[in-house]
């Protein structure tokens, strides 16, 4: 009797649980490719950390400085401490689900299940201006590492999936596809509905009348009905981000099922995680490339608004950046099965350089600023799908070189994100830090001469300086083609 389409992912995940000889569990039923529906089920579960993620990245830091009105000091500890705390969940998290017992509902669904309400809960609270002034800093820091804290339980045991789906590496990377794919739209939704309600609700006039000397730091406008109206726009984006989230993780938990795998200490774990040298070099040399476009996304919003004079249409420039990203997935995915992925990541991340060197080199013109932001998301495709999709070659290796080693996939995904949060709140803090060095102006319409000259630098040499460090890192990772395939074949004789 054949296993229906829809049940192939469930039947797989119970054969691996159980351990049982059924028919389901035959080779060749395993061998079966995913239906479009268990992929699409997976892929969803993306969306929710890409959504928030891309409206924090792009919008925290402008909404700290001139909503919240706090201290650009104040603003860089909030990003730092959020971002370091979230890096230390990580590995925790990690270490906690590799550990967990199965349950009638797989072994990581019940994380992403409990989670989800209090992620909802505290994302909400990030974007609400408390109705005091003291102590203000501690709201947005409490509510931002507790937001991260419950992102974490959701995202790491999400990530981990993808070496569960499937054994065959061809699906597992054209799961990932469908994943980066709604990931991107997950960013363009994010910034769309962020960008779209608060961008049209500014205190500030058009940059035409800067120019003209007629804008001051004190518009005609009333201040204090303007920002009330400002901060409104934010909890209404807020409130709609919250309810995507909600349903993403409902398709999420009720489309899949995991398999168990045999605990590991967190000392075992951390020491078969640093001691993989393909790891180590994957993880370095993605540190370098995802810090570059971490920097670009924390600051660009700012760099728009003052550098390039565009207030009323950053927003629209950041959509254009992920509509362009989410529409080139699929090249890039074409791209990498008929290249290679090393290859695909010397070009994906290269082709970003020269647009990040004409953004700064080029006056001010918002037909510029539009084409260059459709051609520099090409690049932030690459670096949203190579990561994930290079990520399970590395687990493979592991497995063929340890095959009496198990449970640690979870641990693999963890340490990603780890070394990726950890140094991007380092990046976002010393960034934020160095707008107060440079003479940052909360609330104002217009910045000092060296704040532009800041985010000129943090928008373009900076980025383009580590993004050449990690692809001469990335030159050093020895798992090429012929050695995923021959991975692959032993893996197969192992099952």
């Amino acid at each position: 009797m054949s296993v229906p389409r829809g049940n192939r992912l469930i039947n797989t995940a119970r054969c691996f649980d159980r351990g049982m000889d059924e028919g389901i569990c035959s080779p060749r039923a395993q061998r079966n490719r995913l239906s479009v529906w268990s992929k699409l089920c997976y892929a969803i579960g993306g969306a929710p950390y890409q959504i928030t993620g891309s409206a924090l990245g792009f919008f925290l830091q402008i909404y700290l400085l001139d909503v919240a009105q706090l201290d650009p000091s104040h603003a860089s500890i909030i990003l730092f401490v959020g971002r370091a705390w979230d890096a230390i969940t990580d590995p925790t998290v990690g270490f906690l689900v590799s550990r967990s017992r199965w349950t009638g509902i797989g072994r990581m669904m019940p994380w992403i299940l409990f989670s989800t309400p209090f992620a909802v809960m505290t994302y909400f609270l990030i974007w609400y201006v408390p109705p005091f002034e003291q102590g203000k800093i501690y709201w947005y820091l409490i509510f931002y590492c507790l937001f991260q804290s419950m992102q974490t339980c959701f995202h790491v045991p999400y990530s981990a999936l993808t070496m569960f789906i499937s054994k065959d590496q061809k699906e597992r990377d054209s799961a990932t596809a469908y994943r980066m794919m709604v990931e991107v739209l997950g960013t363009v939704l994010g910034t769309a509905i962020q960008g779209q309600i608060v961008g049209g609700v500014s205190n500030c006039p058009n940059e035409t009348d800067v120019i003209d000397g007629t804008n001051s730091n004190n518009s005609d406008v009333p201040r204090d009905v303007t920002l009330d109206e400002t901060k409104q726009a934010y909890l209404i984006a807020s409130g709609v981000i919250c309810i995507i989230y909600i349903l993403c993780a409902i398709i999420l938990v009720l489309g899949t099922i995991r398999k168990n795998s045999m605990p590991l200490t967190f000392r075992q774990g951390l020491w078969l995680v640093m001691s993989h040298g393909p790891y180590i070099k994957l993880v370095i040399g993605f540190l370098f490339t995802s810090l570059a476009f971490m920097l670009l996304e924390g600051n660009f919003a700012l760099f728009i608004t003052y550098a390039l004079g565009h207030r009323k249409d950053f927003q629209n420039i950041l959509l254009v950046i992920m509509l362009s990203g989410a529409l080139t997935i699929p090249l890039w995915q074409w791209f990498l099965t008929r290249y290679g992925k090393k290859k695909a990541v010397y070009f994906g991340m290269t082709w970003a350089i020269p647009f990040m060197i004409l953004i700064i080199s080029v006056k001010s013109n918002l037909i510029i600023s539009y084409l260059v932001s459709m051609a520099a998301g090409v690049s932030v495709a690459a670096a949203f799908l190579l990561p994930w999709s290079m990520l399970p070659d590395v687990v493979d290796d592991f497995k063929v070189r340890n095959p009496d080693i198990h449970g640690h996939e979870a641990l693999f995904y963890s340490y990603y994100v780890f070394f990726i949060k950890f140094a991007s709140g380092v990046s976002l803090g010393i960034s934020t830090l160095s707008m107060k060095f440079a003479g940052y102006v909360t609330g104002s319409c217009s910045q000092p001469e060296a704040v532009i000259l800041t985010l000129k630098v943090l928008v373009s040499p900076v980025p383009v300086v580590l993004i050449v460090v990690g692809l001469l890192i990335l030159r050093t990772y020895p798992i090429d083609e012929d050695r995923r395939q021959g991975n692959r074949k032993l893996l197969q004789e192992l099952l």
